[in-house]
């Protein structure tokens, strides 16, 4: 992505991965205060985050959700389930299946959460409509990528917009 000058284009202050990288790392930080008290890393309030929401999920559903693998999700959800935050059931229909839910005690976190979201809006200081449309171009670029990486699109085949 070369700039509008016609710069290099792999000055690392034209690359929109740094840009992401950076920004993500200073969101996880705030994050990783904002959390202490409660107790969870920023992986584990995103599970908590999606049972607190949809309720009762299976593994892969939760997979899907959080767009982790099962390596990295299994020992998410064994630290948790350690903590009495949630519980991981098997499926009476299909054993292969496992069922997480958020336990009462699970439960009960979300009161203290309920105001990180907040906290977390006031530091990026944009206003809520910038933010809503930064989601959406979020969500955009991972459903692209996550696509040309699994084959379903075509990695360059398209130029860059201007």
């Amino acid at each position: 992505m070369a700039d509008a000058d016609g710069g290099d284009a792999l000055a690392l202050d034209n690359q929109l991965c740094f840009s992401l990288y950076a920004a993500s790392r200073a969101l996880t930080g705030l994050y990783r205060e904002l959390l202490d008290d409660l107790g969870l890393t920023y992986p584990q309030y995103l599970v908590m985050l999606a049972l607190w929401e949809r309720g009762t999920l299976t593994v892969k559903e939760l997979s899907q959700a959080l767009h982790l693998d099962s390596g990295t999700l299994s020992p998410l959800l064994r630290r948790l389930e350690t903590a009495g935050l949630l519980t991981k059931e098997r499926g009476t229909d299909d054993e292969r299946v496992v069922e997480v839910t958020a336990t009462e005690e699970g439960m009960r976190l979300r009161a203290r959460a309920r105001g990180i979201p907040d906290r977390l809006l006031c530091a990026v200081d944009l206003p809520a409509d910038r933010v809503r449309e930064l989601k959406v171009v979020l969500d955009q670029i991972t459903r692209s990528v996550e696509a040309a990486a699994s084959g379903r699109a075509p990695i360059g085949s398209r130029t860059p917009r201007d």
